[in-house]
Formats: C-alpha cells, structure tokens, sequence
C-alpha cells in the first residue's frame, strides 16, 4: 500500500491522476452540455425540466453524482499541488523568458484558468445544484415550484438567475477559462496516460480543439439565449 501511495504522490502519479479525473471531467460535459441544450428547443421549459428531473432521480445519475464531486476535488487538489509544485522548481526567475517558444500562454496558465473555473463553480453549484438538491425552488416560481409536466420548474429558477447581467457575463467568461483549459487538458490527459500514436494522437488533438470550442460555447449561449429570450 505504501508503494501505492508513493506512486500517487510522485510527480508522475499527480500528473495520472489529473489525467484520469480530467477524462472523467470531460464525459460529465458531454453529458451536462446535451442537458442543457434542451433550452434551445422549448421555451415553455417542459422538456429541459423533464431532463433535470431525470438527472436528479434516477438512482445511477446520484451515484454518479458522489463520484464527479470526489473526482472534481481531486482534480482540484492535484492540479493545485503540481502549480505550486512548478513554481518550487523554479523560485528564482531568469533574466530572460520566452516561455511561448515552447508552449502556449494557456498551457503555462493551468493554474489560473483552474483558479477562475472553482470560483465559477462555487457560483454555479450554489445557484442550481444546491437548489435542486437541497433547499428547494419555491422562492424562484411564486410559490408553485412545478412546471406544467409536473416537474420542478429549473427552468424558472435559470430564467430567475440569467435576467441579472453579471450572471450572463461571469458565465461567458467562464467559458472562456474552460476553453482556453481544455485546449490544453483534453489531448494531455490521453498524453498522460500513456494513449500516444502517430496515427491517432493527431486526431485527439484535433478532436480536442473542436471539443475545446463547441462544448464552451454551448454552454456560453446558454445564458445568452434565456437573457434574451432565444428558442429555435
């Protein structure tokens, strides 16, 4: 067990492990953004309120749930661990840096896109996940908490946080952070643990650009679309 945990606490193992959180991260979002996308179709909110009651029933989705939250802090703490971990190796600054000759300002930026992307989630969970799971949505709809299906109306809880501009605008540039963190987290983590070939590796980085910008910016006209009153 002690060699275990010295393989985790190496460089090596930090690095796997925020590799294997980091792939698991990015399936909740496919997941979360497919979700979402139901606001886009129905303005009355049945069909988006029918998709969160699902989520927040069935049995499989809540234990899914107690594991994203463990692999989100682990991938927190581990990707705090290697930032000051970094900057330990380095304490004294060079006279001269031209750190963009060998990576990109968002790949050196890991730390600080983290950083903006907890301070986001905190908002986040708080406005909806802690609403829908604890302290109910009653406040948000005039004392009748059910849409029209039956289903407890999320829908009018979002519309109720997204008519405030500075939720519209803390969102968007969340957004921003995430896309600048999966440029660089999505083809590192199949990198990280091990997954590189000539003929594929290509193809994951291109997959990971293309997955870098749609799922954001998804997730960006989000707020937008409810603000100002968007459907399809």
């Amino acid at each position: 067990m002690g060699s275990i945990a010295n393989a985790f606490s190496s460089s090596i193992g930090k690095k796997l492990i925020m590799g294997i959180t980091g792939l698991f991260l990015i399936s909740f979002l496919v997941v979360h953004c497919f979700l979402n996308a139901f606001v886009f179709f129905d303005n009355t909110g049945v069909l988006f309120n029918e998709g969160a009651h699902f989520m927040a029933t069935n049995w499989i989705i809540r234990a899914m749930e107690v594991v994203l939250m463990a692999g989100l802090l682990l991938h927190i703490v581990q990707g705090a661990r290697l930032t000051f971990q970094n900057q330990a190796a380095r304490p004294e600054k060079y006279a001269y840096s031209n750190g963009s000759a060998n990576s990109k300002w968002y790949s050196r930026s890991m730390g600080l896109l983290g950083t903006l992307l907890l301070m986001f989630l905190i908002v986040h969970l708080s406005d909806f996940w802690v609403v829908s799971r604890f302290t109910g949505i009653e406040q948000f709809n005039g004392g009748t908490p059910l849409d029209a299906a039956g289903h407890e109306d999320l829908y009018a809880v979002m519309h109720a946080k997204f008519s405030q501009p500075w939720r519209v605008v803390l969102y968007v540039l969340a957004m921003i952070s995430l896309a600048y963190h999966l440029l660089h987290g999505f083809a590192s983590a199949f990198q990280t643990l091990g997954w590189n070939h000539k003929k594929y590796t290509p193809i994951i980085k291109a997959l990971g650009v293309w997955f870098s910008i749609i799922v954001p910016l998804l997730f960006a006209l989000m707020p937008i679309a409810i603000y100002f009153g968007w459907s399809f």
